[in-house]
């Protein structure tokens, strides 16, 4: 960022109270309450505090034509229409330049993501090796981390490019925030979980699974890792499945501080399908356990398991595999082709967990308070005018605030609750909630290709599709009036 001008020592301020500045030739006349809406520590709430002794506007070689905009956003807390006129970047770095870019942060947030009213802001597509293979989003200022060959692009909450990190794997399959600038990465190619520090491009450690007494745990490839959000000061750790050669799997807790493995959970042996190695998890730190799921398709449709561990005893607390898993499923055979769970930071909602039925396409709920053999609901199409959204073969599912977004072959849908009074029942648990569907994309947007990943960060929902470059950011539509920049 540049450095501000030292010669910014006074500002002109007349007899009633309003200030004059010169900004590279061109005269602004405001107030000392407008240049001190940006925050008490920028320049210009400094420059209101101070007057010059010859009555003349103190000059700040500067784009006056920015400034204009900037001061604009300062006086009616929204962009003007001529901010179109300037890039994202040259806003953000005259902002900073000010100290107001937290005002300017504020404007530009897209509005709150509702997947039924989203649509296509932007792409991004990194300089090089431009197809993604792992993404790990921001939860709440909109950034994003693309994993792309064995390098990490990162994009700040404007979406401008920060920086990137060359690792030392070829390809990188599995990416996390750990800290703020601490990323978690594995490769299915390569062992071992690995920690670069994105702002500096630096290794700073590598957890490897191993156990002396048994030769067939050696060269553990990582298969998913899950880190909560916000729970850096808690000292919760980072959890990361891990898969041997001879498909002997666990999850790994890692000390988010030390990067040293504190926990070996869930060890088996992946002969069979419900002893694979996860390939989803989550850490749901409202109910102290961590998610874990695993699915394959072959021949004969999908198979795979569920499962909640407790990482304090190392057991699971709960399980079902499909098909046929132990309880009375009433939909046998039907077994789902992705799952995720839906977890709430702020304790607003029950943790759940979804999934989607190969077969049918079926989305069923089970509510974390309630599991037991068949927990599962399926939410039931209310709009039959809409278009079919077919089986669930080659689907993705992401839960994110409240909403499950499914991806299908025949495009991209989203299941919102719907707030309801009447049907709101405490006690009937996730069966008292009612759900709308609605789809995000069009017929055109399906037809870029089949989605492989979605993940929600701040207000947007990025989405990567298979033979595509780049990763796709949807925002839902600017109902407030605010200039969208993107």
């Amino acid at each position: 960022m540049e450095e501000r001008d030292p010669d910014l020592n006074s500002a002109s301020r007349t007899d009633n109270g309003r200030i004059k500045l010169n900004v590279g030739g061109k005269l602004f006349e405001t107030t000392a309450h407008t240049l001190r809406s940006g925050g008490p520590d920028s320049l210009l709430a400094a420059l209101s505090d101070r007057t010059a002794e010859d009555g003349e506007p103190i000059f700040i070689d500067r784009d006056p034509e920015i400034f204009s905009v900037l001061l604009s956003l300062l006086r009616s807390y929204r962009l003007p229409s001529t901010a179109r006129r300037f890039s994202k970047q040259d806003l953000v770095e005259e902002a900073q330049y000010y100290g107001i870019e937290a005002r300017l942060r504020s404007a530009m947030a897209p509005p709150p993501l509702v997947g039924f009213d989203a649509a296509l802001a932007a792409t991004i597509r990194p300089a090089s090796d431009g197809f993604p293979t792992a993404l790990s989003a921001g939860s709440g200022d909109g950034s994003v981390w693309i994993a792309h060959g064995g390098q990490i692009s990162t994009y700040d909450w404007s979406l401008a490019h920060a920086g990137t990190v060359r690792t030392h794997l070829d390809q990188i399959t599995s990416l996390r925030r750990v800290w703020p600038e601490i990323a978690g990465i594995g490769s299915l190619d390569s062992p071992g979980l690995h920690f670069y520090d994105v702002s500096s491009s630096r290794h700073v450690g590598s957890a490897h699974w191993s156990d002396p007494s048994d030769p067939r745990v050696y060269k553990a490839r990582v298969t998913a890792i899950a880190a909560a959000a916000g729970a850096e000061s808690s000292g919760e750790p980072v959890f990361a499945a891990l898969e041997c050669p001879h498909r002997e799997n666990c999850i790994l807790a890692v000390d988010r501080t030390t990067l040293k493995i504190v926990a070996e959970i869930g060890r088996q042996s992946g002969g069979a399908a419900k002893a694979a190695a996860a390939g989803k998890l989550v850490h749901v730190r409202e109910r102290g356990v961590v998610f874990a799921a695993a699915v394959s398709a072959g021949a004969f449709g999908y198979s795979g398991y569920m499962r909640l561990w407790d990482p304090r005893s190392g057991e699971a607390v709960w399980e079902t595999s499909e098909p046929g898993g132990g309880g009375r499923s009433t939909r046998f055979g039907d077994a789902f082709a992705d799952a995720d769970a839906d977890v709430d930071p702020e304790g607003q909602r029950a943790p759940a967990i979804y999934k989607v039925c190969w077969k049918t396409g079926d989305v069923g709920v089970a509510d974390m308070r309630m599991l037991g053999e068949d927990p599962w609901v399926y939410l039931e199409e209310r709009s039959p005018g809409l278009r079919n959204a077919g089986g669930g073969r080659n689907s993705v599912l992401h839960c994110y605030k409240g909403q499950v977004f499914v991806s299908r072959e025949g495009g991209l849908e989203v299941w919102s609750r719907i707030e309801d009074e009447e049907e709101e029942d405490e006690d009937a648990g996730i069966s008292g909630t009612s759900y709308r569907r609605n789809f995000v994309d069009r017929e055109e947007d399906a037809r870029r290709g089949l989605v492989k990943r979605m993940e929600g960060g701040g207000d947007r929902l990025f989405v990567s599709r298979e033979g595509m470059e780049g990763i796709e950011v949807w925002e839902s539509s600017d109902l407030s009036g605010a200039i969208s920049l993107l």
